[in-house]
């Protein structure tokens, strides 16, 4: 086991004995063979409370699992473009209800598939204009082409719609290929998990007049003190990369992505909003922080405690079991909204799992997560690099365990 205790957990109201279940629960995730190796990290009252790292970071080289091991974080990118794009909202620069035509026109006259093939589909016009905040709540009418599940999502890989792995295009050049697909369902009504966080990436870059990567570097990740997170490891900090896997049928790790030679060790053209960060457990916990701090961490403010309060707040009608299509996503869907940015808990007994109304929480593709709970002042994040996230139930049992250690 490696890792730090800032405090002893029972001074912030957690019992170290049941905490030390996590310990056995990552040891038999590896001993089993269902993950080369973990983290995770503890946080109640702004202090460090548990933290520990299990197994390995990269098999072949038996490279252990360290706390400053770098993991990417794909998905769990998106809160923090998020906050990007809400601080231009603090500026002034647009409303949430605005249409995003009034910075990128190329979404104009957008039109929603009602059938058809990927030779020829039917559509209608869209009933209104994609707003920030569509894109901020996924009700924007996009999707992903990985899904595999709509006409859309083939349409999306059959003309390179993918800011992942579209690294010979400009982020302008990707968001006006999606902005010529058609939409999944009308602006608003549909909850789909998709692209649209990369498109808000690029409308960080097109209201602030700065390079996406650029602005969050400067903006959002330097003045947080997440001094490992980035959208590549460069060079001096390979050697803390994390390998990637894939879990198969016969449950055996298969090599998915490895730290040498990866897309991710190299500054990308496209700087992905949307899932290209990578990072470590404490540079992501100082997030959690900030969440929880209502948009201060140690004496620097990114957003005031108005606007956390309103991306932490349900904007969904009802849950995502209401407005949500029956495909991927990083959470469940039953008792579980979404704000600006995050998954909400609205009712753990509808969830079906144990936790508290008002908490927000995302997910990444290689098994990462992450929750913050204000009522409790807790904030937890796991790092694993396992591909994909729904092999393995790691985040509801780890929730589990971590709510077992609450006693004050």
């Amino acid at each position: 086991m490696h890792g730090e205790i800032d405090v002893e957990a029972r001074a912030v109201g957690l019992c170290p004995d049941r905490l030390g279940r996590i310990d056995g629960w990552m040891e038999r995730l590896v001993a089993d063979g269902k993950l080369a190796g973990l983290s995770v990290m503890v946080a109640r009252a702004g202090k460090t409370a548990y933290f520990r790292t299990h197994g390995l970071a990269d098999i072949a080289r038996e490279k252990p699992f360290a706390p400053d091991t770098i993991a990417r974080i794909y998905s769990m990118t998106k809160p923090l473009t998020s906050v990007a794009v809400m601080m231009l909202y603090e500026e002034g620069r647009f409303q949430l209800d605005d249409p995003i035509t009034r910075f990128l026109p190329e979404f104009s006259d957008m039109r929603v598939l009602t059938g058809g093939n990927r030779v020829k589909f039917d559509s209608e016009p869209a009933q209104r204009a994609i707003t920030i905040r569509d894109l901020l709540t996924h009700t924007s009418g996009l999707t992903y082409g990985f899904m595999e599940a709509t006409l859309v999502d083939g349409l999306y890989r059959q003309n390179g719609v993918d800011f992942g792995e579209a690294q010979t295009d400009s982020l302008a050049t990707v968001v006006e290929r999606l902005a010529r697909q058609p939409l999944l369902a009308q602006p608003g009504a549909e909850w789909n998990y998709s692209v649209a966080t990369d498109v808000l990436g690029y409308l960080v870059a097109v209201v602030s007049g700065q390079d996406f990567a650029e602005f969050m570097r400067e903006r959002v990740l330097a003045p947080l003190g997440m001094l490992d997170t980035d959208f590549f490891v460069p060079p001096d900090k390979v050697e803390r990369f994390a390998a990637n896997y894939s879990l198969f049928r016969e449950r055996s790790l298969k090599l998915y992505d490895d730290c040498v030679g990866s897309r991710f060790a190299r500054p990308p053209v496209v700087a992905s909003g949307g899932g290209g960060l990578v990072s470590t457990a404490g540079d992501y916990m100082r997030f959690c922080r900030f969440l929880l701090a209502r948009g201060e961490l140690d004496g620097v403010r990114l957003l005031g405690r108005k606007t956390v309060d309103l991306m932490l707040t349900n904007h969904l009608d009802g849950d995502l079991a209401a407005m949500g299509q029956p495909r991927f996503s990083e959470t469940a869907y039953t008792g579980i909204g979404f704000g600006l940015g995050f998954s909400v808990m609205l009712d753990p007994a509808r969830a079906q799992i144990v936790g508290t109304p008002g908490e927000a929480a995302w997910g990444g593709l290689a098994s990462t997560a992450f929750w913050v709970d204000p009522a409790e002042d807790l904030a937890v994040v796991l790092l694993a690099q396992l591909i994909p996230s729904s092999a393995l139930p790691i985040r509801r049992e780890l929730r589990v365990l971590t709510y077992a250690a609450l006693v004050d």
